[in-house]
């Protein structure tokens, strides 16, 4: 019986620095990925990395580890000059709180890599980083007469409300509008159209107006290739879900 006790005693030591130092090196894997993460995307903060699975050394060992959770609060990502009727577009777009969950990782015999099977994400663009792909400043749509894009806000119901401003030599061709607006995504490239216009009494103009009102942006160089699957519009900005397949986590 003594000789039992012992055993079970050294079994649960030894399990404990099993434990111990498993937790010690997902710990240090999570940093290092973090870090590689940070440079190889240029960010400003180290992303939060959150490796899942227990034991993290065993999943080590096969060469492939179950998830990992990456979260970037502010990811500054170039687009490409997607403006619609000549609009320029923005170079870059900053998006909020980026959060990716990659399943299925392997990663090369000297660790420098890592990439995902597939791949899910989800992210915020303010209105006011997507008011940077729109007209904004005043732009003719006929002699003496200009139109602009004021702002960009939520109209609920998954629709962006567009405010607009038409100025004109005269009260009766000036008028400040919003208009409610349909946003959709592809090919990476996001789209948003004005269901409506507003009345405008120039009907060989409105053609011009809908080239202010409506306006599209490329987003297609998100972290690791992912690509955008979905958006709608919500109170604090619009919404995106992406996802993707043979990641890279790490570069």
């Amino acid at each position: 019986m003594r000789a039992l006790r012992i055993l079970l005693i050294i079994i649960v030591i030894v399990g404990g620095l099993f434990v111990i130092a498993d937790r010690v090196a997902v710990h240090f894997a999570q940093n290092e990925a973090a870090d590689r993460i940070k440079t190889n995307e240029n960010l400003a903060e180290t992303p939060s990395v959150s490796i899942d699975g227990f034991p993290f050394l065993t999943q080590v060992a096969s060469g492939e580890l179950d998830e990992i959770h990456v979260g970037i609060k502010d990811y500054e990502v170039a687009t490409g000059t997607a403006g619609k009727n000549g609009g320029a577009g923005a170079d870059t777009l900053r998006i909020d709180d980026l959060n990716a969950d990659m399943h299925g990782v392997d990663f090369s015999s000297d660790y420098s890599s890592a990439t995902a099977r597939t791949a899910t994400g989800t992210a915020t663009i303010s209105y006011d980083e997507l008011l940077k792909a729109a007209k904004s400043e005043p732009t003719e749509i006929i002699p003496g007469v200009t139109a602009r894009i004021l702002g960009l806000s939520d109209g609920g119901n998954g629709k962006i409300k567009v405010k607009v401003k038409i100025q004109g030599p005269t009260k009766a061709l000036s008028q400040t509008t919003s208009l409610l607006s349909s946003i959709t995504v592809e090919n990476g490239v996001v789209k948003v159209h004005a269901d409506s216009l507003p009345k405008t009494g120039l009907a060989l103009a409105e053609q011009k107006v809908r080239s202010i009102t409506d306006f599209q942006q490329a987003i297609d160089q998100l972290p690791g290739g992912i690509k955008i699957d979905k958006v709608e519009a919500a109170e604090e900005g619009v919404h995106i879900t992406a996802k993707g397949t043979n990641v890279s986590v790490t570069g």
